[in-house]
């Protein structure tokens, strides 16, 4: 009996026919090939297609595919395992997940490593690059920042500098991204760009010597190759403490999540929101809608309770940070009986020893249904069974969100019709979600409704809102009210996207006073969030020693000083690295003695000592 057929989606195809034509010389001009594909497209496949056809014809002899995070290597060998693509593409390649270690690729046709590993030992892969014909594969390549932009010590400017020579020694790189954004506006690795007067940089889809393949939302949807979603919203009120001084706070609230636009309580809001009563409301129903789901499932195809099957339906939890993700865990856990409990909820965060295990028994067994994370699963993550997501983060970029929605959009072929499956995402009703989702339905129906040559080119993320110019303590917060609303198709290109409404200019004093207050807030943001582990006093003022941290770090300029650049140089910053993991620039320093021993002690008690 043969092996079931499987579809290519219209942009498979587009690349088939066009590595096709590479490999019968009929393309020579074409060296680089920039796929944007809408998350949970079905972008994992393009390596594969293009390595088949391409080392069949002698064009290239090995494929090295370079993965944003170590939890995505294995689903890249999956991808040239698969069984039924293998028969359907006609290949016999084999890749491997490789380290470091001499000889990466053990007599197969490529292998598959990370930005981190490239970056440890770039002369490493270098060497592989150089010494065969190679076709390099960038997974997710709006991580890389463009040589020339963004902060040359940060860890993303250090990959983009290891990868750099191996794009240059590449015989042929195929780029791959679910978006041409990155979330600070800057411009991409190797992406050719143009400029034009008032407006930010676009790529350039036309340049000499590349190749563009676009799927959108819209055409994934048309094509049933993602699945509708429906969005669970839902609102409250939230209380907290407000004040510089720990003597001195007052009580501020209780505020609404939803507004009719961002204002200054927003973020203070959504902060406390996550961390207190709002959290586990949420929480709890989207815990209740993935019961109810696979308890449907199981009727229909008459399951018993207890039996472990495929296509019943899993719930992600995406938290805001590691010490949220723990606490939701154990609330998961108590609404279950104890060995259901263990059996069916796992955490997946970079501080437990077991979260690849955890992430890999989530994606490829039946159990366990629920997994809580911070950041490890929202990009890239295959696991077609997630049906449900519970959005407790407090990130508001455009891009991160995209992805985050898109770990269940994917098809589950397990579960039944196309037309019985949908992606449910609950979510805090603030103005801000409510904007990025306004936002996407808005381009949506632009985009049917104009001409493809009239669509303007992407314009800039909005920078987020800031919290105000003080830290804030969460106090408490509870749920109001829940509403739905169906996400209708998306834009009819990926590359492209309708110009966002000008903001009014502000001076640059105003400018500059935002940027102190959003640095201040993400200094308290983290200082809250690490006081627990730390066990600070009352009056400990660890956001003071952050600050000072902070100040370290920026060569001891003060903020006040700082300009509007060096103002977004430290958000940048802030957003890719924790301060907590800088303190020993205080040793030394009597006013933070106390920091650098309960540092230490930390270290000691860490270590089992």
């Amino acid at each position: 009996m043969s092996a079931p057929s499987r579809p290519l989606r219209s942009h498979q195809r587009s690349l088939a026919e066009l590595v096709a034509a590479m490999a019968r010389g009929e393309a020579g001009g074409i060296a680089d090939i920039l796929a944007a594909v809408t998350p949970g497209g079905g972008k994992s496949l393009l390596p594969v297609i293009a390595a088949a056809r391409l080392v069949a014809a002698g064009a290239v002899e090995r494929v090295v595919w370079v993965v944003p995070r170590d939890s995505l290597r294995l689903q890249a060998e999956e991808a040239f395992a698969d069984p039924l693509w293998r028969s359907a593409l006609g290949h016999a390649l084999a890749v491997r997940a490789a380290d470091n270690a001499p000889d990466p690729a053990r007599g197969l046709a490529g292998y598959v490593t990370t930005y981190q590993a490239v970056a440890a030992a770039p002369a490493l892969h270098l060497a592989e690059i150089t010494r065969h014909r190679t076709l390099l594969v960038v997974d997710e390549i709006h991580h890389l920042p463009a040589l020339a932009e963004g902060d040359p010590a940060s860890e993303a400017a250090a990959w983009s500098r290891a990868l750099a020579p191996l794009l240059r020694h590449a015989r042929l790189r195929l780029l791959l991204s679910g978006t041409l954004e990155r979330a600070d506006g800057r411009r991409i690795l190797w992406l050719p760009y143009r400029d034009e007067p008032g407006r930010a940089p676009v790529p350039d889809i036309a340049a000499p010597g590349w190749a563009v393949i676009g799927y959108s939302r819209a055409q994934a949807l048309a094509e049933r190759a993602v699945l509708p979603v429906n969005f669970g919203a839902l609102d409250g009120e939230a209380s907290w403490l407000e004040g510089g001084r720990a003597d001195g706070q007052a009580r501020v609230g209780p505020h609404r999540l939803s507004g009719p636009a961002p204002g200054p309580t927003t973020r203070p809001a959504l902060f406390t929101a996550l961390r207190t009563g709002f959290a586990r409301d949420l929480l709890h129903e989207a815990f209740l809608a993935t019961r109810r789901l696979r308890a449907a499932r199981r009727l229909a195809r008459g399951l018993p309770a207890a039996e472990p099957a495929r296509g019943l339906g899993k719930l992600l939890v995406v938290a805001p940070d590691q010490a949220s993700a723990q606490r939701y865990c154990a609330m998961l856990r108590g609404w279950m009986p104890g060995a259901q409990a263990e059996r069916d909820v796992r955490l997946a965060v970079s501080s437990e020893p077991d979260a690849a295990a955890a992430l890999a028994a989530f994606r490829l067994t039946p159990e366990p249904a629920v997994l809580v994370t911070v950041a490890m699963a929202y990009e890239g993550l295959d696991a077609p069974e997630v049906a449900v997501v519970a959005a407790l983060t407090h990130i508001r970029s455009r891009p991160w969100l995209e992805q985050m929605i898109a770990r269940a959009t994917r098809v589950d072929p397990q579960a039944g019709p196309y037309e019985d499956q949908h992606a449910l995402v609950f979510h805090p009703d603030d103005p801000l979600f409510a904007r990025f989702r306004d936002r996407i339905e808005a381009e949506q129906l632009t985009a049917l409704r104009r001409p493809k040559a009239e669509r303007p080119a992407a314009a800039r993320e909005p920078r987020p809102m800031p919290d105000g110019d003080e830290g804030i303590v969460p106090l408490e917060s509870n749920a109001l009210g829940l509403r739905y609303a169906m996400l209708r198709p998306g834009p009819a290109l990926a590359l492209v996207r309708p110009e966002a409404v000008p903001a009014p200019a502000l001076p640059p004093s105003a400018v500059e006073r935002q940027l102190r207050a959003r640095v201040a807030a993400m200094v308290t943001a983290q200082a809250v969030e690490d006081e627990a582990e730390l066990r600070a006093p009352a009056g400990g003022r660890l956001a003071h020693r952050y600050n000072a941290v902070l100040k370290r770090i920026l060569g001891n300029k003060a903020r006040a000083a700082m300009t509007a650049e060096d103002l977004e140089a430290a958000l940048a910053w802030l957003e890719r690295n924790r301060l907590g993991d800088h303190l020993h620039l205080l040793d030394g320093d009597a006013r933070y003695a106390w920091t650098a021993r309960r540092r230490w002690a930390g270290e000691r008690r860490a270590a089992g000592r």
